[in-house]
C-alpha cells in the first residue's frame, strides 16, 4: 500500500530517522569559550608596571642623583641620614670649604662624560658651604682681627690635603652662618680618612670647644685622643709655651668681647 503523505520505503530509510544538525553562526561560537577571569588585570599589567618604574626612577633621582647647588636647597630630612660626594672647589678657612656635588660620582658620568667647573665664574651660586664638624681650626686675619698663629699653615694644609679631591661629607645640619656641618672623608692612598681628624693629629685643629650645638658623628672621644696625643708631642699649634696657647674658641669669645664693648 503506498503512503499518501510520502514516497514509499522512506519510514524504513535510517538515514531519514536522523535529525537534521542546525548550522553554527560564527558569533555563536564566541560564547561557547571559557571567560578568563585574569583577562583585565594581564590588560592593566603592563600599564601599571610602567608607572610603578617611571615613578620609581623619579624617587631615585629626587633623592639620590639631583644634583644639589648649594646649601639652601639641602633638605632637613638629609640632615643625619644622607651623605653628599662631591668634588673640593675651594678652601676658604682651615675648618671650612666648597664643594661642587656630584651625585653618584663615576657610575653617572662625572669626571669623564660630565665635568666639574673649575672657573670661579662658572662656579658662582653652584657650590656647597662645609664646616668641618668636631674640631675648631686656628682663625685666619678677617674684620679687622689678626691672624692666629698658624692659621696659614692650617690653611695650607688643608687645600694640599682636599683641594680638587672627592669628598664624602655626613651632614648634620646648617650653622648660623648657612654652612653645612659635617664630619669629612676622603681618599689618601686608597685609605679612607676623616678630614677634621686628621688636622687635630697635625696639631693644627683642637676638638670643637662651644658648649652647645657641637656635632663630632658619635667620635668625640677620638678627637680628644688625638689632641692630646698632638699636645704630648708638641706639634702644630702645641709647640710654642703653653701659658702663650690661645684655643680658637678663646679667641674667638675673646674678640667678641670686645666687639660687644665698641658696641656699647
Amino acid at each position: 500500500m503506498v503512503w499518501p503523505f510520502g514516497s514509499s520505503g522512506a519510514g524504513n530509510d535510517p538515514k531519514h530517522d536522523k535529525p537534521k544538525k542546525r548550522p553554527v553562526s560564527w558569533p555563536d561560537t564566541l560564547g561557547t569559550a571559557e571567560p578568563d577571569q585574569f583577562a583585565a588585570a594581564k590588560e592593566w599589567a603592563p600599564m601599571v608596571l610602567f608607572s610603578l618604574v617611571g615613578l620609581g626612577a623619579l624617587q631615585l633621582y629626587a633623592n639620590y642623583l639631583r644634583r644639589i647647588p648649594g646649601a639652601p636647597y639641602v633638605r632637613p630630612t638629609f640632615f643625619r641620614s644622607r651623605s653628599l660626594f662631591g668634588r673640593v672647589t675651594s678652601v676658604g678657612d682651615g675648618d671650612n670649604f666648597h664643594l661642587f656635588h656630584t651625585p653618584g660620582g663615576r657610575a653617572v658620568g662625572w669626571g669623564w662624560l660630565r665635568k666639574v667647573p673649575k672657573s670661579r665664574k662658572a662656579l658662582k651660586d653652584r657650590t656647597i658651604p662645609i664646616r668641618l664638624a668636631g674640631v675648631d681650626a686656628p682663625e685666619g686675619a678677617h674684620f679687622g682681627r689678626p691672624a692666629q698663629p698658624f692659621s696659614t699653615e692650617a690653611l695650607k694644609w688643608l687645600s694640599d690635603y682636599i683641594l680638587h679631591r672627592n669628598v664624602r661629607a655626613y651632614i648634620y645640619k646648617r650653622d648660623q652662618y648657612g654652612r653645612i656641618v659635617a664630619t669629612v672623608y676622603v681618599r689618601r692612598f686608597l685609605i679612607r680618612r676623616n678630614v677634621g681628624l686628621e688636622m687635630v693629629k697635625q696639631g693644627l685643629a683642637t676638638t670643637y670647644e662651644a658648649k652647645s650645638g657641637a656635632e663630632f658623628g658619635g667620635i668625640k672621644a677620638a678627637y680628644e685622643k688625638a689632641e692630646a696625643k698632638a699636645k704630648r708631642r708638641r706639634r702644630g699649634m702645641w709647640s710654642g709655651k703653653p701659658s702663650a696657647f690661645e684655643s680658637p674658641r678663646e679667641y674667638k669669645t675673646k674678640w667678641a668681647g670686645q666687639q660687644n664693648k665698641t658696641d656699647s
